[in-house]
């Protein structure tokens, strides 16, 4: 990873309170390159916001048309993203000969070029920076992204987070989970179809 690549539909915070990154806020990334810590994901990523005010009042619709030539990333109908590499991924990134092309016997959308798992991600938590230390929340983000025992403090801090899971009947009800109606997947030989 990122060699094999790695498709995110959608990527977002649970969180209601969490500055304007929370549950109002998405994104969708393609994340890819030779080898770690090469991840061109910045080349290829779209924020954007939900039009009714949070991702979590009501469902949503993503898309992808991926062709042999482009990918286009659409949320609720609006492009909100459109991938094309030119003549190749491993051109795209401008590495040019410094490294190894491991997509070279690939196609022009090599990673891409190939059967994948798409990823629907509603995230809690992690240490890698996607949970800013510097947004102000109310309650704060109970870990810092450098503390040794970061999920030890996200456990000790549940008395200010666990309430905004929506609590029912002695457990977390399903308001507070990541809520899926369909998922349909076509093979179309162009976008016209």
């Amino acid at each position: 990873w990122p060699g094999s690549g790695e498709i995110d539909i959608v990527e977002s915070r649970g969180n209601d309170n969490y500055g304007d990154i929370g549950n109002q806020a998405g994104g969708s990334t393609l994340h890819w390159g030779p080898h770690w810590p090469l991840n061109f994901y910045g080349m290829t990523t779209s924020q954007y916001t939900a039009n009714d005010g949070s991702f979590a009042n009501s469902f949503h619709t993503w898309r992808i048309d991926w062709t042999s030539t482009s990918m286009l990333f659409y949320v609720d109908d609006a492009l909100v993203m459109t991938v094309d590499p030119g003549s190749s991924f491993w051109d795209y990134s401008g590495l040019g000969d410094q490294y190894d092309n491991p997509w070279v016997a690939g196609d022009k959308m090599a990673p891409f070029d190939q059967k994948f798992y798409f990823i629907l991600n509603l995230a809690v938590g992690g240490t890698n920076g996607f949970f800013p230390d510097e947004v102000t929340a109310d309650p704060p983000k109970p870990w810092a992204n450098t503390s040794p025992q970061a999920f030890l403090d996200f456990w000790n801090g549940r008395g200010d987070w666990l309430p905004s899971w929506e609590q029912g009947e002695g457990r977390i009800s399903e308001n507070a989970a990541l809520q899926v109606d369909y998922v349909k997947v076509w093979k179309m030989e162009s976008i016209e179809q």
